[in-house]
């Protein structure tokens, strides 16, 4: 071979070479990459091309799928009772992509996983249309209902949890919205979606999961916790030697109380009528160390995976002496979404267990067997047995005796709960979120710990409080999970 012919070889060859690196890195490097970028219309359009299975509660379909005649996108997400069920179920929209179970599980609703691959050759060979698989869910239908109906026009979340084994039974969160609206892509959808991006009470929001509050006096059950487990209280009924007024530590700032009879209240007694002196004076004498480690094994500064993310709750770690004795009372720097809340009081009633939240059961293939089943997972164990119960023996005194007596249910079944009204905005300017955390029991033991919020509602500013607005709510949900097991 002459030498011109011997380069020109060489520079071919080099081409090849070129061309095969290229094309293994974008096969096996990039592939994920590209097969999942939101401007790949391949994937959307491969998203809807068969029939997408479904997310079940109770055994039945909460989503749905139609032909929707068109030359790309073949089918289209149908939803029943779309804007109960967004917080749980997300969106899955031809224009606006998908979230929550609608993308976590998009390879089982879409029939594209690996775990179905088994069913898409079996479908080869028998000439069946592919479908998706389905994802079974833990939540509760009518404890979600109640959960949603009594909220109603108020702003807020709730989250209810079954405290042995951590499942999701309810997740509603208001004002929400239709994910049906924006299923498709014409200008009618993309009016819809734009209209929820702009509306400044941001349905789309998820705040059970996503928004932070001031948890308010229901944090007051975590101090508590903290103070028996680090052996500050041995005798729950013992005065606590709290001065009125009481100072915050380091400051010439006087602790207000909302309540009478806080002077040197037993922490049984500060806790029925929520003394802020006490629970202050406490978390001082836990310290600021302590109080994180508590805060921590029940699941604060981490993010939660059910397997939807949820932000994570804040106990500050640097804080100065009075801005932890702040913090104690669930003010300060301290903020926490509604599933927290509902974890924090699943483990008291689980007798200081807390099990890892979840809110899928099962995944099925398109012919309903089984692939994936979830088993319930110990998360920590932030309290011993004894003092989850001298807990717990605390916050039924609350719903018998003090203020949080909307929560009672009778016919035997005994209900645990802390009322919280927490300020917020500058100089504490705006409408103070109502909270209400609790659990009921049976003979059988605890099936639901419930966490609610309200934002906002109708009611004066004098009228909102943990034990007027949100203990009916947190009520309603409990029963219907009771009602629902009988």
């Amino acid at each position: 071979m002459n030498k011109p012919l011997r380069r020109i070889a060489i520079f071919c060859g080099l081409l090849v070479l070129a061309l095969l690196v290229r094309t293994n890195w974008l096969q096996y490097v990039e592939a994920e990459t590209l097969n999942t970028h939101t401007r790949n219309k391949r994937v959307q359009i491969e998203r809807y091309a068969a029939e997408r299975g479904n997310i079940i509660v109770d055994g039945k379909p909460i989503t749905g799928s139609v032909d929707s005649n068109d030359t790309y996108f073949k089918f289209k997400r149908t939803y029943v009772d779309g804007p109960m069920w967004a917080p749980v179920t997300g969106y899955a929209s031809q224009a606006y992509d998908a979230n929550q179970i609608e993308k976590i599980e998009d390879g089982i609703l879409t029939g594209n996983s690996d775990q179905l691959f088994f069913d898409r050759t079996m479908a080869m060979f028998t000439g069946e249309k592919k479908v998706g698989g389905n994802v079974v869910t833990t939540l509760n239908g009518a404890a979600q209902k109640a959960a949603f109906e009594r909220l109603g026009s108020k702003k807020g979340a709730v989250a209810a949890i079954e405290p042995k084994t951590g499942k999701i039974l309810a997740l509603a969160s208001t004002p929400s919205y239709d994910p049906a609206s924006f299923a498709g892509y014409s200008g009618k959808d993309e009016k819809a979606w734009l209209a929820l991006e702009r509306d400044k009470d941001k349905p789309k929001l998820n705040r059970a999961l996503r928004e932070v509050y001031p948890p308010g006096s229901t944090f007051k059950v975590l101090t508590a916790a903290a103070a028996l487990e680090h052996g500050k209280v041995d005798d729950i009924n013992a005065p606590t030697d709290t001065e009125e007024p009481y100072i915050l530590p380091n400051t010439r700032t006087k602790m207000v109380n909302h309540a009478q009879g806080c002077e040197n209240a037993t922490l049984n007694d500060a806790m029925k009528v929520s003394c802020n002196s006490v629970f202050a004076k406490l978390g001082d004498k836990v310290g600021r160390d302590n109080m994180v480690e508590t805060a921590e094994k029940f699941g604060f500064n981490a993010e939660q995976f059910t397997p939807v993310r949820s932000a994570a709750s804040v106990y500050d770690t640097k804080m100065d002496r009075p801005g932890n004795a702040l913090s104690s009372i669930g003010q300060f720097n301290t903020a926490t979404t509604p599933l927290q809340m509902a974890m924090v009081t699943a483990a008291i009633a689980n007798d200081g267990k807390l099990m890892k939240p979840y809110m899928i059961d099962s995944l099925e293939s398109p012919s309903l067997d089984p692939i994936k089943q979830n088993e319930p997972e110990e998360m920590s164990q932030p309290l011993s047995a004894k003092n989850a119960q001298l807990l717990q023996q605390m916050m039924e005194n609350v719903v018998e005796n003090g203020t949080g007596s909307n929560a009672r249910m009778g016919d035997g079944i005994t209900v645990g709960g802390k009322t919280g009204t927490a300020q917020h905005g500058e100089n504490n300017s705006k409408n103070p979120y109502a909270w209400f955390i609790s659990y009921a029991k049976t003979d059988s033991g605890s099936p639901v710990a419930v966490a609610v919020v309200v934002e906002d509602s109708d009611a004066s500013r004098d009228d909102i409080s943990g034990g007027g607005l949100a203990a009916p709510i947190a009520k309603a949900v409990m029963q219907a999970v009771i009602d629902s097991k009988k």
